[in-house]
């Protein structure tokens, strides 16, 4: 492993310190990891609003972003690191913003998909030439 990146927020940065500390990697943080804002106002029915996010990239509600805006953001931080060479690179982030970055690269993950994510959970994202693959890693542990 040779970089962390992680949005700036104390949850997503407390989660990787133990990681962190075990691999002897500072960790850098990025605005652009942040989690996305679906609307700055209090939605009684947000559940069904984000649901309709999903299937409308571009629907943004009040103060917020859209999916389509959401995604460009942390495209460019993946951009970056692949414009970088082959860094082993973790980057944290938040569900939301995870499920719109596999979106990107699977059209078919929706809504359903990301009410199905663990918390944690972790994606490995790959580039070979002009092919990239995405593939769950986390596995969920039985209780």
């Amino acid at each position: 492993m040779d970089r962390i990146i992680s949005s700036p927020s104390t949850r997503a940065i407390q989660s990787t310190e133990p990681f962190a500390q075990d691999m002897s990697i500072q960790i850098e943080t990025d605005e652009r990891l942040l989690e996305r804002v679906l609307s700055t106002k209090d939605m009684t029915n947000w559940m069904e609003k984000l649901r309709n996010s999903f299937d409308a990239m571009d629907l943004a509600y009040h103060g917020g972003e859209s999916g389509t805006e959401a995604t460009k953001r942390a495209m460019k931080v993946i951009e970056e690191l692949w414009g970088d060479g082959n860094l082993a690179t973790v980057i944290v982030t938040h569900g939301n913003l995870l499920a719109l970055l596999i979106k990107h690269y699977q059209s078919s993950f929706g809504f359903d998909d990301w009410r199905r994510l663990s918390n944690p959970d972790m994606y490995r994202l790959a580039q070979h030439r002009e092919e990239v693959s995405i593939q769950r890693l986390w596995e969920e542990i039985d209780s």
